[in-house]
């Protein structure tokens, strides 16, 4: 009896997890490039009452056991990369068609990467993400260019002051990863490499199985709304159960301290 208290408990533990991931999706919907996550359960350790297979008499064997087992638990959340919708935007923003990641340098010296390409120029000519990190490529626009322009292979070009044919000015390079599931999310669009992620494999856009860029357009979430709406009618019901269980249960013990 006890045991149900403690399994219906878990279980609403699990579904809270999955209703945080859920909350998490639908409030990063319009996030650029965010892709979303999902929840991994995995069923608690169970108690053999009865073994199957057992001896029930010098000549026969139990044919099933008696398990019963103590509940979930939220394992993992696993992140979806899927592509999100290219939507068309600033002649800065860049979009990447396909696998890879922006490489970004921190203010430690480390490198991060993200799927954001909302580009911007910082006061010293440098491409710079919305929240001021350069790109790892070092990319500098002169000053006084003109026709900034991004080639799909990563080659950035302009008209320098004087000039009438552009010139090219730097080359941005995206970084995948063997199992980019592995990758920790640590805000602001950023992704850090974990050992289950593997090193990064850097290369030009369009080759070698990385994406394409493509300038005046930006990814966006790959979150689908109604499906995160259904998901979370589901886990209502279910947490709504488990704590049907509970009630359920502190019944039972009820009627049992009355005889």
């Amino acid at each position: 009896m006890f045991n149900s208290l403690w399994i219906a408990k878990t279980g609403m533990e699990a579904q809270q997890r999955q209703l945080d991931t859920i909350s998490n999706n639908l409030a990063n919907s319009s996030t650029n490039g965010f892709k979303r996550s999902s929840v991994v359960f995995e069923d608690l350790m169970y108690q053999n009452l009865r073994t199957a297979g057992s001896p029930s008499s010098e000549q026969t064997n139990l044919p099933t056991g008696l398990q019963v087992g103590l509940g979930a638990r939220a394992v993992a959340t696993s992140r979806n990369y899927t592509q999100g919708n290219l939507v068309q935007g600033r002649p800065l923003d860049v979009a990447i068609n396909g696998n890879g990641f922006f490489q970004v340098s921190m203010p430690d010296g480390t490198t991060q990467y993200t799927r954001d390409g909302a580009l911007e120029i910082s006061a010293t000519g440098a491409l710079v993400t919305s929240n001021g990190l350069p790109l790892a490529d070092g990319i500098v626009i002169p000053p006084n260019a003109s026709d900034l322009s991004i080639a799909d292979d990563g080659t950035v070009t302009a008209k320098l002051p004087g000039q009438t044919v552009a010139q090219t000015i730097g080359n941005i390079t995206l970084a995948t990863f063997i199992n980019p599931a592995g990758l920790e999310a640590k805000g602001q669009n950023l992704f850090a490499e974990t050992a289950a992620s593997g090193t990064p494999n850097t290369g030009a856009p369009s080759a070698n199985g990385i994406g394409k860029l493509m300038q005046g357009y930006l990814e966006s979430s790959n979150v689908n709304v109604v499906q995160e709406l259904v998901t979370m009618i589901q886990t209502q019901r279910a947490y709504e159960m488990n704590s049907k269980a509970i009630q359920t249960s502190d019944q039972m013990l009820q009627k049992l301290g009355q005889l």
